[in-house]
């Protein structure tokens, strides 16, 4: 059987776009560099650090490697956003090249993978996840990654790539549990258009035991520990699943930019279209109603979709080529990458933040953090002795800002029983005077005696922090030990 035109233009690959692709990266190095302190620090940057500081083989929320990063980040550029922030700039310029790359696989040329570095670079899901690090950010590189070599073990039919494979996903599993939904999406996939071959051989099993051997310390760790990532995924999907479900379609357009609509369509065909490759067009289809059915976050399938976008450049330049469409496009696509702009990056007024959050709430989650410490300050001056005083919050976002603002207001150490704050707790049961109760707590009056409401926060916006009440509690109903279990939380 002869081949297909699509499949000998995937099997001719230009050369590299170096020049054009670097100057993309370059100038987005830049930008995001340039607006890495924006309004702050995120609230889950703020457990990165306390996380990293506190270095663990896993948390009951995540495996190690973001933690780790945040700690490597912060002590070689300082303990500021920036100096955090270089981990997810270094990310997306890697996310960027990476796509590149996939695009010159899938047959693009110069200016096709040019483009396909300035539309990754400009979409709105890499621009907010490379703005600010959090596990996603390390999770898009790393999927991107996988996307590449799987290409190359399907062009090439050279099953060693399978040791690369298993080193990327070894990577990311001590990352985020999420690469085996990838893994399964392209496994099916293959199985069902094959080539089936690419499963025949023992370097499947060596690049199986390269990903077993890295992250088996978190699963001793897991394991210990009763496996607390398994159960806290359990519950996104249990609190979550109905809204994620039916949000899911909607927001995988927003989030990229309904611009690329068209793009990641033809990159659709265009892999059908090449048998090496079709498998790849039936993955995405695949991961997403695996991810309907867990549950699972509408961003969660956004590095797959990313790809079919990097295949369907070069087509898409050919068909706008050919007629007039070309310039409603290039105008919804500027158009498109304004609005990815002001929903990604620290670029409009904090009090002008309204409209942008209803599409990324992550940028209000940024905003008032050091006047939020500066009021549960005012707070604990209030009280006269402080020896035996403790300063304990509802969530994890106000004990990390409290860890990092705290010291230049003479606060202690704070405690809370969130998610892994719950296992570097409980203050010791010598400490038994007055509390500064940060937040709000379902029934504080089995823990907490004496309370009074002391203030309540404005951070002037609409934030997980706005209206959040700060107060002054004369002690507690029991040893801290003795209620520590019942303080855990993970909402």
């Amino acid at each position: 059987m002869g081949e297909t035109a699509s499949e000998t233009a995937t099997k001719t690959r230009a050369p590299f776009a170096a020049g054009g692709v670097g100057i993309v990266v370059l100038v987005q190095a830049a930008v995001l560099t340039v607006l890495s302190g924006g309004y702050g620090f995120h609230r889950d940057e703020f457990y990165y650090v306390a996380a990293g500081n506190r270095l663990a083989w896993g948390y009951v929320d995540q495996p190690p490697l973001t933690p780790a990063l945040a700690r490597l980040a912060t002590s070689l550029f300082g303990d500021t956003a920036p100096g955090l922030r270089v981990v997810a700039t270094l990310a997306g310029v890697a996310t960027v090249v990476v796509l590149a790359s996939l695009a010159r696989e899938f047959g693009a040329g110069y200016a096709g993978q040019v483009i396909t570095a300035v539309v990754t670079a400009l979409s709105g899901y890499v621009l907010v996840v490379s703005h600010m690090l959090s596990t996603t950010t390390i999770d898009m590189l790393v999927w991107s990654v996988l996307g590449l070599f799987t290409v190359k073990l399907l062009k090439t039919g050279d099953h060693r790539w399978w040791l690369a494979i298993g080193a990327a996903t070894g990577v990311g599993l001590l990352n985020k549990w999420l690469v085996p939904l990838l893994l399964l999406a392209l496994g099916v996939s293959v199985f069902i258009t094959g080539p089936r071959k690419v499963f025949r051989t023992w370097w499947l099993a060596a690049g199986a035991a390269i990903a077993l051997a890295a992250v088996a310390p978190v699963l001793v760790w897991e394991a210990r520990n009763g496996w607390p990532m398994v159960a806290f995924a359990g519950g996104i999907s249990e609190n979550d699943g109905a809204e994620n479900r039916l949000m899911f379609v909607p927001l995988q357009i927003a989030y990229l930019s309904p611009a690329l609509v068209p793009v990641w369509i033809a990159g659709i065909v265009r892999l059908w279209k090449t048998p090496r490759l079709r498998s790849l067009a039936l993955a995405y289809p695949v991961l997403c109603v695996v991810l309907l059915a867990l549950g699972g976050k509408a961003y969660y399938s956004l590095p797959l979709l990313m790809l079919l976008t990097a295949a369907g450049v070069q087509p898409a330049l050919e068909w706008f080529a050919r007629r007039r469409a070309r310039r409603w496009w290039l105008a919804a696509a500027a158009l498109g990458a304004a609005v990815s702009l002001a929903i990604g990056l620290p670029i409009v007024p904090a009090q002008a933040l309204g409209p942008v959050l209803a599409l990324n709430k992550e940028q209000g989650e940024q905003i008032g953090w050091p006047g939020f410490v500066t009021t549960v300050a005012d707070a604990w001056r209030q009280i006269p002795e402080k020896a035996n005083a403790v300063v304990f919050t509802s969530n994890y976002g106000e004990a990390g800002a409290i860890e990092h603002y705290g010291p230049a207001h003479d606060l202690p150490a704070p405690y809370s029983g969130h998610m892994s704050y719950a296992d570097w707790g409980p203050p010791p049961d010598r400490i038994d005077g007055a509390v500064v109760l940060v937040g709000s707590f379902d029934r504080p009056a089995r823990a907490f005696t004496g309370c009074r409401e002391v203030a309540v926060q404005d951070t002037g916006i609409d934030n997980d922090e706005q209206g959040t009440p700060v107060a002054l509690c004369t002690g507690t109903t029991a040893a801290w030990s003795a209620l520590w279990p019942s303080l855990r939380h993970f909402g």
